[in-house]
């Protein structure tokens, strides 16, 4: 299905132009490298720490292994010069260091289809993590023995290869804790990586993924609300997760290391008040196609319905460890339970379909195409990706929208914060705006249709591949020029927040 939002036209353009752009990087890169190689034939003595830590740390003296080594040691000794060789190389080369949900996923394949190339490095091994992702490029396995010099190898290909680095949630700006043991047995420091990334002039870009990122918890806590979200946070009292020295360490670090950050709701507080930080709904985008509101529903997933009955979707991933004792969580379970309640009490006919266990993202959707309405947090102050795929589906969502945030947004992008179809309620007015949408079936399709335009506009991804493309444009041009941080646009009618 074609995507209004991206005429064929503009998307033949983009790729030719893309891929004369990309063969050039390409070439020039080559030559990088075989300028690599001579420093190091003229320099033997760059690598010598490094060529003895890896003997001591058992690595062979193969020619290839020693070659990765001594490219990696002249990269990092010969940083400053080879930043001007790499500076003229650029071009549309993207690389993705990490999982973002799934939004880095769809991203790098619609950029990819555009004549970009793009890679997607997954370096969570967590098993639990797999429920969110819908795809990746390349995963580490340190389970073979020369298993660390191979991806020694691969971090000289990635530095040499690429231009953009894109990262994404709180404690996770780098390449993992796999690429740090592997160069940790050449001697260097965690996230010596990414900080040999950013000396050789590639673009360091974040994206943003919740309350403590970049604002301590005091700082959140007095954001004005229906009710305090700290104080129904099941992490409220775990400073593991969430405190005031976590959340202010990682901030200054984040701000310190990434030359461009991206985050949608507001929430400017603290270290979110930086003015390379901008909104941008793109960023979380998701395949219209894979969430679409005439999605088929295998058999082994159809839900039994009544007549008349609107079903109800409310869904927590891993609910246990963010629900507390007394069943309160920042979800807004336990609002919506008491709520649907007295739905019922009163003779409407709604279901609560409430979705608590560990059910992959790419399953999930097959309960969300069959439900009527989506309920999402009626505290916290913004939105999050059950409600995106909601709207893609073409379903109303509930949810406390703080204005002070909403006003935040549309500074940047007045016409994403015009066009928010998410019926914004407390837990005190949630019922009410559920009875309205129960017996006004014309309101409920008319939201929903809206919610299905507004979602492909803002948050599809294909929308959002034009949008990247103008964003790492003007970022690459910015560092060649010297100018870092300097400011970019990306929305028009909009001006950065903090400028």
């Amino acid at each position: 299905m074609k995507d209004p939002n991206v005429p064929a036209d503009i998307c033949r353009v983009a790729s030719s132009r893309n891929r004369g752009a990309l063969r050039r990087a390409e070439a020039l890169s080559r030559v990088a490298l075989v300028c690599v190689d001579a420093m190091a034939r003229m320099q033997p003595c760059l690598a010598r720490n490094e060529l003895t830590a890896a003997r001591a740390a058992g690595w062979t003296a193969e020619p290839a292994i020693r070659r990765t080594v001594t490219r990696l040691a002249v990269l990092r000794k010969r940083a400053p010069v080879l930043r001007r060789l790499l500076g003229a190389a650029t071009g549309p080369r993207y690389f993705y260091a990490g999982q973002a949900y799934y939004n880095h996923w769809y991203l790098s394949r619609e950029l990819r289809l555009r004549g970009a190339k793009t890679w997607l490095y997954d370096w969570d091994t967590n098993p639990a993590s797999e429920l969110y992702y819908h795809g990746r490029d390349e995963r580490p396995d340190l389970s073979a023995p020369d298993a660390r010099p191979r991806l020694a190898a691969r971090v000289v290909d990635w530095l040499l290869g690429y231009d953009v680095f894109a990262f994404a949630n709180a404690h996770a700006l780098t390449f993992g804790w796999q690429v740090d043991t592997a160069l940790g047995d050449l001697g260097w420091e965690p996230g010596a990586a990414l900080q040999l990334a950013r000396d050789l002039g590639k673009v360091i870009v974040y994206l943003n993924n919740g309350c403590l990122d970049g604002v301590t918890q005091t700082s959140f806590a007095r954001w004005a609300g229906p009710e305090s979200v700290c104080a129904v946070c099941r992490w409220r009292n775990t400073p593991a997760v969430c405190s005031d020295e976590r959340n202010r360490a990682w901030g200054e670090f984040r701000n310190t290391h990434a030359d461009f950050q991206m985050l949608l709701g507001g929430n400017r507080a603290d270290y979110n008040l930086a003015p390379n930080i901008r909104e941008v709904p793109h960023a979380y985008c998701l395949d219209p196609e894979v969430w679409h509101p005439d999605l088929p529903v295998p058999d082994e997933y159809r839900l039994a319905s009544s007549p008349g009955q609107l079903r109800l979707f409310h869904a927590v991933g891993n609910f246990d460890e963010r629900t507390d004792e007394s069943g309160v969580n920042i979800k807004s379970t336990h609002h919506y339970r008491r709520i649907v309640g007295e739905l019922k009490a009163q003779g409407y006919p709604v279901e609560f379909l409430f979705i608590p266990g560990r059910v992959p993202n790419k399953v999930l959707r097959f309960h969300q195409v069959q439900s009527d309405v989506f309920l999402d947090m009626l505290s916290f102050g913004w939105f999050g990706a059950t409600a995106r795929e909601a709207m893609m589906l073409g379903k109303p969502v509930i949810c406390y929208i703080r204005p002070e945030w909403l006003e935040q947004v549309r500074v940047e992008i007045p016409d994403y914060a015009a066009e928010l179809p998410v019926i914004s309620a407390t837990p005190d007015t949630a019922g009410e705006r559920l009875r309205e949408l129960i017996e006004q079936p014309r309101l409920r399709a008319e939201i929903g249709a809206r919610s299905r335009r507004f979602a492909e506009k803002w948050h599809s991804s294909r929308a959002a591949a034009p949008v990247f493309e103008r964003i790492y444009r003007q970022l690459q041009a910015n560092t060649r020029a010297g100018r870092v941080r300097a400011p970019i646009d990306i929305y028009p009618g909009g001006v950065p927040f903090v400028r």
